[in-house]
């Protein structure tokens, strides 16, 4: 009996199928760090490497790290990831050394992150009269007042810095932001506020008096997903020495290795031989695809 030889559209199908599969040999390497910062989930250097949800918001060009809003770009400075907490510095931003006028910063009103609640922001050089036109007051009826009443020590001490002292500036110009959150448009901007400029720090570093020893910057929080939970999937790949990623339409999980080979587990492939591990080498079933595909192949040319 004659076998019958598989139809074209057999085969194209197969072939079609098979170069859609998910490669799981790749010449990718993701990097383990950014202008000396380390890199871990969920930031990435490239697609497939971290959470995509962060791509845009957190970028490596140039071995520069950078945080991206609609205000603008900014450098990071550090990234705790035991506290999950990101920290920027905005060069617009006024600090004990130095004062220059500030268009303010915002959050994309959908990026996964939000404000550390030790980040204290205040505005400097605002109208005198802005409180009557209702600037620094909230948008409702209720007029409430956007100005801490107990941050009056604080712009007394950022206005005892030289840099700013120079202006002669009355301490009524200054206002302590309260709402950090920076209302529904997660934006803080100065020329609606009446301000020329702003000041953040995350910390007194131990001596609240001394302006000048101030931490200053913006300290960002970050969640993995609603639950804050970290990928299981992520963890077993880290300990094999792996980069955890999500890539494509549908966020499938991938495991960059050092090696360059990409798995959908982790990195222990590597030893699968000499030490009796549970996976396969990923070569190895790309191996069996080809040896189909090679039959097929022969089938319909003979």
């Amino acid at each position: 009996m004659k076998l019958s030889h598989p139809s074209t559209t057999v085969i194209t199908s197969f072939i079609f199928t098979f170069l859609t599969l998910p490669s799981s040999i790749t010449s990718q390497i993701c990097q383990r760090s950014c202008d000396k910062i380390p890199l871990r989930f969920p930031f990435g250097s490239d697609a497939g490497c971290g959470d995509p949800r962060f791509h845009q918001s957190v970028t490596c060009n140039q071995d520069k790290l950078t945080f991206t809003t609609h205000t603008g770009s900014y450098p990071i400075t550090n990234i705790d990831y035991t506290k999950q907490v990101l920290y920027i510095s905005d060069p617009s931003m006024s600090t004990c050394s130095c004062t220059q006028p500030s268009k303010g910063f915002g959050l994309n009103y959908d990026a996964p992150f939000t404000f550390q609640n030790d980040n204290i922001f205040a505005l400097l050089d605002c109208s005198t009269s802005s409180s009557s036109n209702g600037s620094l007051y909230s948008s409702d009826n209720s007029k409430v007042s956007l100005c801490d009443n107990q941050g009056a020590p604080i712009c007394s001490f950022l206005y005892s810095c030289r840099a700013i002292s120079y202006i002669n500036l009355p301490i009524s110009t200054c206002c302590v932001y309260t709402p950090v959150d920076l209302g529904p448009a997660f934006e803080m901007d100065l020329q609606k506020l009446q301000c020329s400029s702003y000041s953040g720090f995350y910390s007194f570093n131990g001596r609240e008096s001394d302006p000048n020893s101030w931490k200053y910057g913006i300290a960002l929080k970050y969640k993995f997903n609603v639950n804050n939970e970290y990928p299981s999937s992520c963890s077993s790949c880290e300990r094999s020495n792996g980069v955890c990623g999500f890539y494509g339409a549908y966020n499938s999980f991938i495991c960059n290795c050092p090696n360059g080979l990409n798995t959908t587990n982790d990195c222990y492939f590597g030893s699968s031989y000499s030490y009796g591990s549970r996976l396969i080498p990923s070569w190895h079933s790309a191996g069996i695809w080809l040896y189909c595909l090679a039959w097929l192949l022969v089938s319909v040319l003979l």
